[in-house]
């Protein structure tokens, strides 16, 4: 349970304001279709963190525990770091023809790789030993800051304080970088 609520968590505040949120975003009011929007999201995050997951999974294997601790909790400072950064969506992929569920798959895909979310995955997945729960987890983090945004679209961007939510996206990679300093408890790979 410990590793599906950091990586929720995690990935929910830390996706306040991303680029893939803004994507949200701009699918919704153009193609104002919610459903295939949603779905394409969900699948496109669920093959993006589980290959970014079993690349951590992987990478832990590679190295010994107390390294692999100070590697985990370097990465979670500097995405501390990096959720202080706004994000802004850069590129307008066109993608006609293609329909809303496919465009929102391969646009959220794509958007996705390289992205604080994935590298953050790839960390929690080095940290814990749970593939599955990660991935449950940082998927369903990328739900909870995405479906409102599909639902409600631009008004909500206007009403949430993104300046807080990045603090507190850094804040919480903080605290998980002194708890893979400081606390190597059971279900961790350390």
């Amino acid at each position: 349970m410990e590793t599906l609520f950091w990586s929720t968590a995690i990935v929910a505040i830390a996706e306040m304001g991303d680029k893939t949120q803004l994507l949200s975003f701009v699918l919704a009011a153009k193609f104002r279709s919610r459903l295939p929007i949603i779905l394409g999201i969900l699948f496109a995050t669920l093959a993006n963190h589980f290959a970014a997951g079993a690349l951590g999974s992987w990478l832990s294997s590679l190295v010994s525990p107390d390294i692999l601790r100070w590697i985990v909790a370097l990465s979670f400072f500097g995405f501390g770091a990096w959720a202080l950064v706004p994000d802004r969506l850069e590129e307008n992929r066109n993608l006609k023809g293609a329909g809303v569920f496919f465009t929102t798959l391969i646009a959220f895909f794509l958007v996705e790789m390289g992205d604080k979310t994935q590298l953050a995955t790839i960390a929690l997945a080095a940290r814990y030993d749970s593939l599955v729960a990660v991935v449950l987890g940082t998927t369903t983090g990328m739900m909870i800051a995405n479906i409102p945004a599909v639902l409600i679209g631009e008004s909500l961007a206007h009403r949430i304080n993104m300046k807080i939510m990045r603090w507190v996206a850094a804040a919480l990679f903080v605290i998980l970088g002194i708890l893979a300093l400081l606390a190597p408890a059971a279900g961790m790979r350390y």
